[in-house]
């Protein structure tokens, strides 16, 4: 029997502490189900995907699993509401979050018995997320890939673990039961990846792609870069970042806008909420409003890439771990040698306790 039982695979009613990310067009139902079924816990996009087709993806999930599963969302979208109107009719178990959380939602959610586990980068936004309500913190380090911050992984998880009574969940920089076990060392009950499932034979991105990711063998090369939406993003170096960095301010100004109009289609936005957006978001301190209405950029050029098939013209966001991955095993593979792996090595440490 496993020993990888914590407060997070009882709060999550999953088999062992290991979430899937809900990354922008990978996460979908499929790739969810999969993980679930393997025994994580899998977030669905909620993101980029159309209001009218979001309650289909629940649906479609329901169908490919009957294990418990999640859905991110931004709480500043035009149907934020809606998304928590269908997560609280269709028993979804958990959701996640990251910037501009709504209080209103969140005690909605909890109201409904929905595990709320946001996102953040930096202790006082994990302690400010649990004042609001969190029943667990999940905290990604500067390894992490796309929007990301500076400190790593190492040292941003003890502090958060010390300052919170809730569950940590430790993101950036893991891939296998080494991992995850060195994350429980420091005292995390769970991790969280994305590159590692976006590298799977389970994830819906094209070949080409993922060729791409699977060919990057130097985590040098899965760089931070400011070009994509004005924030820091890391991600895999490719055409276009290659021009995107050489442009100029006004350029990337244009090219927001376009793509911002272009994502109002997944968010439901309308020109005029989409400014309003930007100054609620400049409001709170952590952005300016051309960055906010630069954030538009990086869903629409990700989706070149992830959806279209085209690397070198879209954005390919990754961990730096996307440097030492070389296989696209399954979930359900990926899934089981992490747990074996983890197994041993806490054998392995035991031996070393008199």
């Amino acid at each position: 029997m496993s020993k990888l039982k914590t407060r997070l695979t009882e709060l999550l009613g999953c088999e062992y502490p290991i979430i899937q990310t809900a990354m922008g067009w990978v996460a979908d139902p499929k790739l969810v189900a999969a993980t679930c079924n393997a025994g994580g816990f899998g977030f669905l996009a909620g993101a980029t995907i159309p209001p009218q087709e979001m309650e289909q993806a629940i649906i479609q999930t329901k169908k490919l699993t009957d294990k418990p599963f999640g859905v991110n969302f931004h709480m500043y979208q035009p149907n934020a509401g809606e998304i928590v109107d269908m997560v609280v009719r269709h028993g979804v178990r958990a959701v996640s979050y990251s910037r501009s959380p709504g209080k209103q939602m969140i005690a909605r959610l909890k109201e409904a018995g929905v595990v709320c586990i946001p996102t953040v980068g930096a202790l006082k936004h994990a302690i400010k997320a649990v004042e609001m309500g969190a029943d667990a913190v999940t905290v990604q380090g500067g390894e992490g890939g796309g929007h990301t911050g500076s400190v790593p992984t190492s040292i941003l998880l003890p502090q958060v673990v010390d300052a919170l009574d809730v569950p940590v969940v430790a993101a950036g920089g893991f891939k296998d039961g080494r991992g995850l076990v060195s994350a429980m060392a420091l005292g995390a009950e769970g991790i969280a990846m994305g590159t590692r499932f976006l590298m799977t034979s389970d994830s819906p991105v094209p070949p080409k792609t993922l060729d791409r990711y699977v060919n990057t063998t130097n985590p040098a090369n899965v760089i931070i870069s400011k070009a994509i939406d004005g924030m820091p993003q890391r991600m895999i170096t490719n055409e276009l970042l290659g021009k995107l960095e050489s442009a100029g301010g006004a350029k990337r100004l244009v090219m927001a806008l376009t793509s911002g109009l272009a994502y109002r289609k997944y968010t439901g936005m309308s020109v005029f909420q989409l400014l309003k957006s930007a100054v609620q978001m400049r409001g709170s301190g952590d952005v300016t409003a051309a960055q906010a209405i630069m954030s538009a950029n990086a869903p629409m050029v990700i989706q070149k890439a992830m959806v279209d098939g085209k690397p070198a013209e879209g954005v390919l966001p990754a961990g730096q771990v996307a440097g030492v991955i070389n296989s696209l095993v399954s979930c359900d593979e990926l899934i089981r040698e992490i747990v074996q792996e983890a197994d041993e090595r806490l054998n392995k440490l035991s031996q070393f306790v008199s």
